[in-house]
C-alpha cells in the first residue's frame, strides 16, 4: 500500500514536471525584461522590487522573471524604473519634422507629448500658410497637410521617437476663417469655426485650446470659446489654457476658465500655471485657493507647471493685442511709423488690467533674455539681455525691442518674472502635473542654432534634482506620479502612465541620485544627464544612456477619433 501510493505520487510529480516543461516550451518568450528594478509604478506608492516583461510593445508581465525566456535584458542594477514621462504642453509639432528622434525630450525621460497651445499645426489653408511662410522655410518644412488626419499620417509615415497627441486650437480656427483681423464672427462663421472643430476631433485631436495672450486670440471673446470648446466636450475632450492674463488679472482669468469649463461642459487643464510679475509675487496661494475652491465645488480642473522662474515666450507679446490687428507684417508697419510706434510705447507704459502687459511684470530690460531669432542676422543677439541690445545699439531699450521686431518678429525670449516660493507652491499640489512648454530640440543641425529657454532640455530632470533631491519639496514617490499617473489620467490615457500588465511598455530606468539637468539660460543646448534607458512602446530610444535613433513613437488620438 505504501509502495504503491509513493508510485503514484512519483508519477504525480513527473507529470507536474512534465507540463511545466511543456508550458515552458510553448509560452512565447519576451522581447525583453528588465530585472532587478525599484518599480514604482507611478500611482505615488513606494517602489518594490520586481522583473517586468515586455511582449508586443506592451507589458505582459511583472514579478519574479528569473526562469522566463527572454531575447534580451536589461539589468536595473536597483536603480528605479518607472512610466516614461508625459509632457503635458510640449511644443514639438514642427521640429518633430525636422528631427524626429528629439533629443531633447528623450534624454529628459519623456515618452509622450501633448501639443498644440492655442495655434495648432492643423487646420491649414493658403492664408495661414503665406501668412506663416517664415516660420516654414526656417525649418524646412513644406506643409503638405491641411487636416489633422494628413498630419497624423505624415508622422507615421516618417517615424517619429516619442507618442504625440495634439490638441485643435481655437486660435487656428478663428485664423482659417476670419484670419488675423480683430473682428467677431457672424453666427454662420462660428458654425465653420465649430465644424472645424468637430472635424479635428474626428481626427483624433484630444480637445480645444486657447493661447489667449497672443494675437488674434485676445479678440475672442469668451461665448466664442464656450462654443468651441463646447463641441469639443460633446466628443469627450479638455479645454486646455494659457489664460488671457497671468499675471494682475490671473483670478478674473481663472473665472473664465471656469465658466468655459462649465458652460461648455468640458473639463479645465491650466497651461504653465503662474503669477507673472514683480507686483503680483507672493499671490499664489490666492491662484491655489480658488482652484481648490472650484475643485471642492465640482468643477474639473487642473493645471500644469515647468518649475522654473523664467517664462519664455513671443518677443511680440510685450507689444499690445491691438497693434497685432491684420497679423505680422501689419505689426511691423506699425512700429515702423513714428506715430503709431508712440501710442503702443505709451501703452506699454502704462498699468493695466485690460491685457497682459509684460513690460509691467518685469524689473528692467536685463530681465528679458533674447532667444531663438529667424533672421541669420541678429544671430549674435541669442542670449544677450534686451539691456545689453539697447547699449549695443545706442538706443532706448523700448525702441530697441521696436527695432528688433522689425528685423525679426518671430523671435522668442526668456522673461524673468516668476519668483521661487510661487513656482515651488504651485508645483507641490496634487492636481498639478508638469509640462515642458517647449519644442522638442537638439543640441545638433539646424535645431542646435537656436538658444532656448533650457526648460527644453532640462525640465523633468531638473525637477528630480532640484525639487526632490536638493530642495526635498516634492517625494520622489510624488514628483513620479507628477510625470506619469496624473498627466495619463488626465488625458484619458487608460493604456499609459502605469506600470501594469497590459499597458504600453513606456518606460525609464534612471539612478535619482545622479540624475540632473545640465542646460542653463547662458548655454541651453545641452541634454540631460542620468536617463540609463528609455523605452517608448517597448523599444528603447535610449539605451546604457546613449540614443539609439529608433522610432517607435504613436499618434495618440482622442476619444472622439473615426478610423
Amino acid at each position: 500500500m505504501i509502495q504503491t501510493t509513493s508510485k503514484a505520487l512519483l508519477l504525480a510529480c513527473m507529470a507536474v514536471l512534465v507540463v511545466g516543461w511543456v508550458q515552458a516550451q510553448t509560452e512565447p518568450a519576451f522581447d525583453l525584461v528588465i530585472t532587478n528594478g525599484h518599480i514604482m509604478d507611478g500611482t505615488g506608492s513606494p517602489w518594490y522590487s520586481g522583473d517586468i516583461g515586455i511582449r508586443a510593445g506592451k507589458i505582459a508581465a511583472i514579478g519574479n522573471l528569473s526562469r522566463a525566456p527572454r531575447e534580451r535584458t536589461i539589468d536595473a542594477g536597483g536603480k528605479v524604473v518607472a512610466p516614461g514621462f508625459i509632457d503635458m504642453l510640449g511644443q514639438s509639432e514642427m521640429t518633430i519634422l525636422v528631427d524626429p528622434r528629439l533629443p531633447s525630450k528623450i534624454y529628459q525621460g519623456i515618452t509622450s507629448e501633448i501639443t498644440g497651445e492655442g495655434n495648432s499645426i492643423a487646420p491649414l489653408n493658403e492664408a495661414i500658410i503665406q501668412s506663416d511662410r517664415k516660420s516654414y522655410e526656417y525649418y524646412h518644412v513644406t506643409p503638405d497637410w491641411k487636416t489633422f488626419r494628413q498630419y497624423f499620417a505624415r508622422l507615421e509615415k516618417q517615424g517619429i521617437s516619442i507618442n504625440l497627441a495634439s490638441y485643435v486650437g481655437a486660435t487656428q480656427v478663428r485664423r482659417v476663417v476670419l484670419g488675423d483681423e480683430d473682428r467677431q464672427p457672424s453666427p454662420e462663421q462660428l458654425e465653420q469655426m465649430k465644424a472645424l472643430v468637430r472635424e479635428a476631433m474626428k481626427d483624433g485631436a484630444v480637445g480645444v485650446s486657447t493661447s489667449l495672450e497672443y494675437a488674434p486670440a485676445p479678440y475672442a471673446k469668451t461665448d466664442e470659446l464656450i462654443a468651441l470648446a463646447g463641441e469639443a466636450g460633446k466628443f469627450g475632450g479638455i479645454y486646455a489654457t494659457h489664460m488671457r492674463n497671468e499675471s494682475d488679472s490671473v483670478l478674473e482669468s481663472i473665472d473664465e476658465a471656469l465658466r468655459i469649463g462649465r458652460e461648455g461642459h468640458i473639463p479645465v487643464e491650466i497651461w504653465h500655471i503662474k503669477v507673472a510679475g514683480k507686483n503680483n509675487w507672493g499671490r499664489m496661494p490666492e491662484v491655489v485657493a480658488k482652484i481648490k475652491a472650484a475643485r471642492a465645488a465640482g468643477a474639473d480642473v487642473s493645471a500644469d507647471t515647468y518649475a522654473y522662474t523664467a517664462w519664455y515666450n513671443d518677443f511680440s507679446a510685450f507689444i499690445p493685442p491691438w497693434a497685432h490687428d491684420g497679423g505680422t507684417q501689419k505689426l511691423v508697419d506699425r512700429l515702423k511709423d513714428p506715430v503709431t510706434r508712440a501710442r503702443v510705447r505709451k501703452d506699454m507704459l502704462t498699468p493695466s488690467r485690460d491685457w497682459d502687459n509684460e513690460w509691467q511684470e518685469i524689473p528692467g530690460p536685463e530681465a528679458i533674455m533674447i532667444g531663438a531669432v529667424q533672421n541669420p542676422a541678429l544671430l549674435s543677439m541669442q542670449g544677450k539681455r534686451l539691456s545689453e541690445v539697447a547699449k549695443l545699439w545706442n538706443k532706448d531699450p523700448i525702441d530697441a525691442l521696436f527695432d528688433f521686431l522689425i528685423q525679426d518678429p518671430n523671435t522668442g525670449v526668456a522673461v524673468f518674472g516668476m519668483s521661487q516660493p510661487d513656482v515651488t507652491l504651485a508645483l507641490q499640489q496634487p492636481w498639478v502635473s508638469v509640462d515642458n512648454d517647449s519644442e522638442g530640440t537638439s543640441p545638433e543641425g539646424l535645431l542646435g542654432q537656436a538658444h532656448p529657454h533650457p526648460r527644453a532640455y532640462g525640465t523633468f530632470p531638473r525637477i528630480l534634482s532640484k525639487y526632490v533631491r536638493e530642495d526635498k519639496a516634492l517625494s520622489l514617490e510624488d514628483a513620479i506620479r507628477k510625470f506619469t499617473a496624473l498627466p495619463a489620467q488626465r488625458m484619458r490615457l487608460t493604456d499609459r502612465g502605469v506600470l501594469k500588465t497590459g499597458m504600453w511598455a513606456d518606460v525609464v530606468v534612471f539612478d535619482p541620485a545622479t540624475v540632473r539637468d545640465r542646460a542653463t539660460f547662458d548655454n541651453p543646448n545641452h541634454l540631460s544627464e542620468g536617463m540609463e534607458y528609455v523605452l517608448v512602446n517597448g523599444v528603447p530610444v535610449i539605451h546604457q544612456g546613449k540614443m539609439t535613433g529608433a522610432l517607435p513613437g504613436k499618434v495618440l488620438r482622442g476619444p472622439a477619433y473615426v478610423p
